[in-house]
């Protein structure tokens, strides 16, 4: 089997300097890693803050190391380096960036696990936000497209990150799609976006009352 893709070693730096970080201060938790396969994937969850790829995927690390859309005005130098050295790649919210889409399709066709956040954005916490969250069916569409497993996963805690709350992640199985090949492509990836919508719900809820597994 092929050996999945090796994270840079900024991206190793961190997650073993994160490790004790996490698990210390914040109380990290996880539950349903086996649900993430070795090959090529779209984990897609639930979006608090921009600290939300931190404790997605330390508890993935070494086995996975993720991929993620950065918003374009992040790439500029030296930060840009930094971000794509940590798994980002450019994206330009607030329109269909196809270049961004065709990006992620081909890591997850090579191997990558492509994380997403199909609220489109961070939730709204009595801030006016430029795009407000509501559910988008990009991470369907990737995932059906490159033909790969579409992974929910809940996470509770990052909305209070700055108060050391427990952080606590969910990982699912991945959303049934075997159903939808005899349907049209805008069809289908809405109709796995319900799908993952009602999974990701039930998995954050799931997470917020977690207290087993450690990370």
């Amino acid at each position: 089997m092929t050996r999945p893709p090796r994270p840079s070693w900024l991206y190793s730096l961190v997650a073993v300097l994160s490790w004790p970080v996490l698990k210390v201060a914040f109380r990290l938790r996880a539950t349903g890693r086996e649900h993430v396969p070795d090959g090529g994937c779209v984990v897609a969850a639930n979006h608090w803050s921009n600290f939300d790829p931190w404790p997605l995927g330390v508890p993935l690390f070494p086995r996975r190391f993720l991929r993620f859309m950065a918003k374009k005005e992040l790439f500029w130098p030296p930060l840009g380096w930094i971000v794509r050295a940590g798994g980002g790649f450019r994206v330009d919210r607030g329109k269909r960036d196809q270049h961004a889409i065709d990006t992620a399709i081909a890591l997850c066709r090579e191997g990558h696990a492509v994380v997403m956040f199909p609220e489109g954005t961070r939730r709204s916490k009595g801030l006016r936000k430029r795009y407000e969250a509501r559910w988008h069916t990009g991470a369907a569409r990737i995932a059906l497209e490159a033909g790969v497993p579409l992974v929910p996963a809940g996470i509770s805690g990052t909305e209070r990150i700055g108060r050391l709350g427990p952080l606590r992640v969910a990982y699912g199985p991945p959303v049934e799609t075997i159903d939808l090949a005899e349907l049209d492509a805008a069809e289908a990836a809405q109709v796995a976006t319900d799908r993952l919508r009602e999974a990701i719900t039930a998995l954050e809820a799931a997470a917020s009352g977690t207290s087993g597994e450690n990370a």
